[in-house]
């Protein structure tokens, strides 16, 4: 079997629920390997998805390490059988992992759940807008590195834009009012995430500064919903790139901080007032 050199997001969590799996039971790596009849070797590069895993091979080590988890065992045997190549792949020679590993992230997940405290989500930026986020990266970007990014996340948005997956955003007004560009990018940026907030399957909520607190981290977080519960993620913006946490400390901490947005965020109609009147100041600025 040829050996990965660059695994995928998708592959690297198998493998790592596999990990998880066997940890949970209690077995060392050379036990479970004796189990299933596999040299040690072969069982951590099945765990750190350096070679992958049949649905079959999935199912007897989840029958090895006492996974009762149906729903959990028939989801990851459906990962290891999804051989499926996605669009971003055609960007792997010119965009660095972060962003084909977003991409990867939000094309795979059932439902997906944002709060940013900086920009607007990326999945609902303008052509303009992203560009002039973009534009501030130092070193400085040559046009066509900020061409391809600003397209890159354009094509991001085709997903939601088909219904196909559900989007909950709740941006904090700090973000609403941040300008990249200047106060016309941002007036049509507003606009634009107005005309979203009533697409069916997107859900624009507004956290103002007026609340005595704020819910949740103070970075810009993407929870994405898996087929179950188990393999949701959590995706995290940072100067550095894109981090990704999956451990069910982690989801169930974010599982917290989503759910208190929730309960605090303006109410999706007020919401919109909300922006309508930052989209007013921002025109008025430019006048």
């Amino acid at each position: 079997m040829a050996v990965r050199t660059n695994p995928t997001l998708h592959q690297r969590r198998l493998g790592a629920e596999l990990r998880r799996m066997r940890e949970q039971a209690g077995l060392g790596s050379s036990q479970l390997a004796k189990m299933l009849g596999i040299s040690p070797g072969q069982m951590t590069q099945m765990e750190t998805a350096k070679i992958g895993v049949s649905p079959e091979r999935l199912r007897t080590v989840a029958a090895a390490c006492n996974c009762a988890i149906r729903p959990l065992v028939d989801a990851l045997a459906e990962m290891a059988s999804d051989r499926r190549k996605g669009w971003w792949e055609e960007y792997r020679e010119v965009l660095t992992t972060d962003f084909l590993e977003v991409a990867e992230l939000e094309g795979r997940a059932t439902r997906l759940n944002v709060c940013t405290t900086t920009y607007m989500p990326g999945l609902l930026q303008t052509s303009a807008y992203a560009s002039a986020v973009f534009a501030r990266v130092v070193p400085s970007l040559p046009p066509e590195d900020l061409a391809l990014r600003t397209t890159f996340r354009l094509k991001r948005q085709q997903l939601i834009r088909s219904g196909r997956t559900p989007l909950q955003t709740f941006i904090h007004e700090a973000a609403l009012r941040m300008q990249f560009g200047g106060p016309q990018v941002l007036a049509e940026q507003l606009g634009a995430l107005l005309e979203d907030s009533e697409r069916p399957g997107i859900s624009v909520r507004v956290v103002p500064f007026a609340l005595d607190t704020f819910p949740g981290s103070g970075e810009n977080l993407t929870f994405a919903e898996g087929p179950v519960p188990e393999l949701d993620t959590i995706q995290m913006d940072v100067s550095q790139g894109a981090l990704f946490f999956d451990s069910p400390a982690d989801l169930a901490k974010h599982r917290v901080i989503f759910s208190r947005l929730d309960s605090t965020a303006l109410s999706e109609q007020g919401s919109r007032e909300f922006i309508r009147s930052i989209m007013k100041e921002a025109r008025a600025a430019n006048v």
